[in-house]
């Protein structure tokens, strides 16, 4: 079996390694473009593309994938190649671009998608950080059909993976992105797999995170801050300003107090919300690291009756 993959991020590259591991043949890789990164911004390739290259495969990465849009030659020249790799099927996780019509249908069984949740639940760019914010007990992966729609494609396997009291969006993608590694494998060497619509009750969408939402909010329940530090871990974290100071806060736990939202109402430092509290447990002053709560105190004390405010 031929088969085109697409994919960028850590994610992707965990199932191209399992694919390859698995003796398909895969012609040809598709990725994003090569992205500035660091402090010095230089220009850094994808998780999928280094492991491409390390595989010896040839690699494509468009701009845009329209045949009528900005980058119509990159798509041109991108349908000149899926073409030339003849592929049977195309494998998808994580890739970044909307697939259009001509590339859903030149592969002769389609395209398949590696999806971090169990749909219809969590549709969309962030099901893991979703699916954590929101205290879901488990989640998982769906192989899925792909179709026009955003992750509407009937589903072809699921797996699933339950979501511990300590998991982070870290630790819950590694777990995920193995799972769907063994899973796109299975489905892919499955004679045949039945079609299941997804259901029209359950839907819900996973938007994209953004770096404002790392403000922490200390009027809300401190049982849902919690959940999304956890979920913001490694990307954005939580934030919130001591005496003018931008500070990260990383981890947390439910602790007893009360107090006024945001008001340090005991050491640890714990920090009153608007129902329970937290004890602070990591923390990251700027232009330092992260780590635990008692090495930033014994750079930066925190006397009860201060306040942690949004930033």
């Amino acid at each position: 079996m031929r088969v085109v993959f697409a994919g960028t991020p850590e994610f992707a590259a965990v199932a191209l390694d399992a694919l390859l591991a698995a003796g398909f043949t895969v012609p040809l890789v598709l990725t994003q473009p090569d992205r500035p990164a660091g402090r010095g911004l230089k220009l850094q390739a994808s998780a999928v593309k280094q492991r491409a290259a390390a595989a010896g495969l040839a690699v494509a990465q468009p701009q845009g994938l329209k045949l009528d849009g900005r980058y119509a030659a990159d798509a041109a020249a991108a349908r000149a190649a899926l073409q030339a790799a003849d592929a049977d099927v195309m494998v998808v996780a994580a890739y970044g671009l909307i697939l259009p019509q001509w590339v859903l249908d030149l592969p002769r069984r389609g395209c398949l998608n590696i999806h971090a949740s169990l749909l219809p639940r969590w549709r969309g760019a962030a099901p893991i950080h979703r699916a954590i914010e929101a205290g879901d007990a488990e989640t998982g992966i769906t192989i899925m059909q792909m179709d026009a729609g955003l992750d509407t494609g009937d589903m072809l396997l699921t797996g699933r993976e339950p979501i511990g009291a300590g998991d982070t969006t870290a630790t819950l993608h590694d777990r995920l992105a193995a799972l769907g590694g063994r899973l796109i494998v299975q489905a892919l060497r499955a004679p045949a797999l039945a079609r299941t619509p997804q259901p029209a009750e359950g839907v819900s969408y996973a938007h994209k995170i953004d770096k404002a939402e790392s403000a922490i909010d200390w009027t809300r329940p401190a049982a849902e801050i919690e959940r999304r530090l956890r979920a913001f871990d490694p990307f954005p974290g939580g934030v919130a300003t001591l005496a003018g100071e931008a500070v990260k806060v990383w981890r947390a736990e439910i602790a007893d107090g009360r107090g006024a939202p945001g008001e340090v109402i005991a050491p640890g430092p714990v920090v009153a919300c608007g129902e329970g509290a937290l004890r602070l447990t990591e923390l990251q002053r700027a232009g330092g690291k992260r780590g635990p709560a008692a090495a930033f105190l014994q750079a930066r004390p925190v006397a009860v009756g201060e306040r942690f405010d949004p930033t």
